[in-house]
């Protein structure tokens, strides 16, 4: 059977559909690149916020209204969890509705189907819109026990559930055979990981299980840690092992403790200032990532101040600005007093020019250095002031998808990695050129 995954959302959801491509490949289905193509097409949806939801529905109509006969239209991810029976009854061209983590419910619903199974692919069927990246994500675990107000994960996904580290090893060994040169583990809660096996700080552990099993694999990075999870034996293994890139992302979303205090969030301030200290301590090159909301309900300019202050002193690496947007099934869409529309964007402005600044110097200290280059792909075009003689790579400060490039001179194929020198920054990015 031919398929194709349409996938909407973070890079959790991307951890997804690279298991349910595996599932039915196991199964000696062939991914093809257009869904018109395809004897199946998936949709992978996000449900987080109304606006992802609108996103979900509408790809889903724009797929059924191009059916064709005998195609199947399959829906899963996160949408489903709350409104999949929904889904089903007001959009009847969709075949079946699976859960955010049942692909193997995918991969034994293609076994019942009748169409043709191809043992290889025909000669006329597209490449698979999925080829071998540098960097592949690992999900060790789903679900959340934190009580946000703006979040609905739990009720979408359940409390927390840590994929056993057996389990993880295979799956980091299977991506390390095929060729992946950095792995990304995500969570809900990166930081939370083994709890509700009866583990406490078992995040460390795992990191050291993933290092001695995939030597080969040059970077292991950790996204979505939790501020008040992040303890110095974390640290401590971070600056120790050798293919753990000293960089971290963790999601503050504020840092006035009145608006933290509303989010049920950690609120302790000094908490977050002596976290960022330990870690920079035990890794004084590290590269710390953090997001926040802007036009919380009831948020005043007296707090926003207070973290754009927050945001000079803390000097972080990367920071991503969301404004405020209500998801129906959270508290926080209900909750008094909301900020105009105008005000967020204004607000988001603010804050993402005060990064910006925070962001070139840092840039600007790293003219000079020395860094190693993992090489994305190549050239888009050419940029003025650069010319076209270079690749598109990322430094261990940058995260896939989400934070600066470095573009590196020379031509390069896309999984190398390339010791660099830093020759220009940029207000996000950084060129570079070969060392010797």
């Amino acid at each position: 059977m031919r398929y194709h995954i349409v996938t909407l959302g973070c890079a959790k959801n991307v951890a997804d559909t690279e298991r349910i491509a595996r599932v039915l490949g196991e199964g000696s289905h062939h991914e093809v690149s257009e869904p018109g193509s395809a004897d199946m097409v998936i949709v992978n949806t996000c449900g987080f916020i109304d606006a992802s939801k609108e996103e979900s529905v509408n790809t889903i109509l724009e797929l059924a209204a191009a059916k064709s006969d005998g195609q199947q239209l399959v829906v899963a991810g996160c949408l489903t969890a709350l409104h999949g029976a929904e889904l089903q009854a007001e959009i009847p061209q969709i075949d079946a509705v699976f859960g955010a983590e049942d692909w193997a419910g995918i991969g034994s619903y293609v076994q019942t189907l009748e169409p043709v199974r191809l043992e290889e692919p025909p000669l006329d069927i597209p490449e698979p819109a999925r080829t071998p990246r540098p960097s592949a994500y690992l999900k060790i675990s789903d679900g959340c026990n934190a009580p946000c107000t703006f979040c609905i994960i739990p009720k979408m996904k359940g409390k927390l559930h840590s994929t056993p580290a057996d389990a993880l090893v295979a799956e980091a060994r299977l991506l390390a055979a095929g060729g992946v040169r950095e792995i990304v583990l995500v969570a809900q809660d990166s930081t939370d990981y083994g709890r509700d096996l009866g583990l406490r700080d078992a995040l460390p552990e795992l990191l050291e299980r993933l290092s001695d099993a995939v030597p080969e694999v040059p970077w292991l990075r950790i996204m979505y840690a939790y501020p008040g999870h992040v303890t110095a034996r974390l640290a401590q293994t971070m600056a120790r092992l050798p293919n753990v890139t000293p960089y971290i992302d963790i999601p503050l979303q504020h840092a006035a403790e009145s608006v933290l205090r509303r989010m049920k969030r950690p609120s302790n301030k000094r908490m977050v200032r002596d976290m960022l200290d330990t870690l920079r301590q035990a890794m004084p090159d590290i590269s710390i990532r953090t997001t926040f909301i802007v036009g919380y309900p009831g948020e005043t300019d007296d707090e926003f101040e207070e973290l754009l202050g927050f945001v000079r002193e803390m000097a972080f690496d990367h920071v991503g600005c969301f404004t405020f947007s209500p998801q129906s099934e959270s508290p926080a869409a209900h909750e008094p007093n909301p900020v105009l529309e105008r005000v967020k964007k204004r607000r988001q402005r603010q804050l993402m020019e005060v990064a910006q600044q925070v962001s070139i110097i840092k840039n600007r200290a790293m003219v000079g250095r020395e860094i190693d280059v993992l090489v994305e792909s190549m050239s888009a075009g050419p940029m003025e002031g650069i010319g076209t003689d270079f690749v598109v790579g990322r430094s261990y400060r940058d995260a896939p998808e989400v934070d600066g490039l470095v573009l590196l001179r020379g031509t390069h194929a896309p999984g190398d990695f390339v010791r660099s020198r830093v020759t220009q920054s940029l207000a996000y990015d950084l060129v570079a050129e070969p060392v010797g």
